[in-house]
């Protein structure tokens, strides 16, 4: 399996211009399934759960609702939170597994759904890297000068692409939707100083969704038998989870020349408490430097990253001047950063 340290960043961020975080938002449906619901349809415990992952809970969205109306929320959220109006908007970049359609775009249609039209629409799928995928596109649409309002969404509702009679895959997913509003601002000071996208496709069949027979890899062993649902080799997605977390987190670091110490924090896709901890001790850094909501949400794929900033900035957690690492690792096999001077 090939490495992020295996080739140079993608990309050193020296800019002109500076962009500014105006405004988040994040959006979770209201049902809360905890580990002892689950244990109730599926050979598992809560005790078990948390072990090995350390989820308590996620949020399921009920039938009626899609990932549409959740990035719609999140968005509309975060157009509030910013103190603009909709139509200041020139693009919206969202991130997620499961566009509802193959046209129109999902993006386009929540342009439409806040009040921003004619602005720009993308769907971005990079799994679980989605939302720093559609934050460092971006970014670069924003330092060109192509733009200057952005929505950056990432939604996605895991619990329609569930085997729930699959305990090593559906304890792990949650439903909800973040969002957040990227303005160029004059301070070039402000915004990304480094990002780094990759992608090992060789690797896909640790992490698939098979739709049809001729989808499935020549192994299909961890295959459960339900098309339409995630398969997992949970032992090799976490062996790389492990390895390319730290690899992200020192590339972005060196490529700044900073210390894990010089960071305020790092908001990490929530793939599994585990994996964070051990990522959070071999830094030396203490708790509140590395964020974690994993235990209440679950796994959000594209979403992950987004609630948890809407989280901390809301809180008065992430400010003017913080150094904010974003990072995440998923599908695909894929993996994205960006360090950011907020």
């Amino acid at each position: 399996m090939s490495s992020p340290s295996d080739r140079p960043a993608l990309h050193k961020v020296k800019p002109s211009i500076g962009i500014r975080l105006a405004g988040t938002g994040m959006a979770v449906p209201d049902v809360v399934v905890t580990n002892h619901d689950l244990a109730k349809k599926v050979d598992t415990s809560d005790e078990w759960i948390t072990q090995r992952t350390g989820i308590h809970q996620r949020r399921i969205a009920p039938e009626g609702v899609t990932v549409r109306d959740l990035a719609t929320a999140a968005t509309a959220a975060a157009i509030k939170d910013a103190g603009i109006a909709p139509t200041d908007l020139d693009m919206l970049v969202l991130a997620t597994t499961q566009p509802e359609m193959v046209c129109p775009s999902t993006a386009a249609r929540v342009v439409a759904e806040v009040g921003a039209s004619p602005a720009g629409a993308l769907d971005v799928n990079a799994v679980c890297s989605g939302f720093v995928y559609a934050l460092n596109v971006s970014t670069s649409l924003i330092l060109s000068g192509a733009v200057r309002t952005v929505a950056v969404v990432g939604a996605d509702v895991m619990s329609r692409m569930m085997d729930w009679k699959e305990r090593s895959t559906c304890i792990l997913f949650g439903d909800g939707a973040g969002a957040a509003i990227l303005q160029a601002s004059d301070n070039p000071d402000q915004g990304s100083l480094h990002l780094s996208m990759g992608s090992d496709g060789s690797q896909w069949r640790h992490l698939y969704c098979p739709r049809t027979p001729d989808q499935l890899p020549p192994d299909d062993s961890i295959f459960s038998g339900a098309y339409d649902t995630l398969q997992m080799n949970g032992r090799e997605i976490y062996r790389f989870a492990v390895s390319t977390l730290q690899g992200e987190i020192d590339r972005a670091l060196t490529a700044c020349n900073l210390k894990p110490q010089d960071l305020s924090v790092i908001i990490s896709h929530q793939s599994n408490m585990r994996i964070l901890e051990s990522a959070r001790e071999k830094l030396g850094l203490p708790k509140e430097k590395v964020y974690i909501n994993i235990d209440r949400y679950g796994n959000t794929s594209a979403a992950s990253v987004a609630i948890c900033l809407n989280e901390l900035k809301q809180a008065g957690r992430v400010r003017p001047g913080d150094l904010v690492l974003f990072v995440a690792l998923g599908g695909g096999l894929t993996w994205a950063s960006n360090l950011w001077r907020v």
